[in-house]
């Protein structure tokens, strides 16, 4: 997520497991009801430090068909 907005709406680089990854809105009290196969939480990963810029992940993104970080 690049931007938090109003009303708990979020932008960002997203990959909805469709082999599609894209820039899109996404509703955060959805982010936060997210549960993996661990029963697990979505976190923010506070120590992710960016070495490229989003257009360069998001290309690199689309080339492979998933989020590399």
């Amino acid at each position: 997520m690049t931007e938090l907005g109003n009303d708990d709406i979020a932008y960002g680089l997203c990959d909805l497991g469709l082999d599609l990854p894209e820039f899109i809105f996404v509703s955060m009290p959805e982010i936060r009801d997210l549960r993996g196969s661990l029963g697990l939480p979505v976190e923010r990963d506070l120590h992710f430090d960016a070495d490229k810029t989003l257009s360069a992940y998001a290309a690199e993104a689309r080339e492979r068909g998933y989020i590399v970080t």
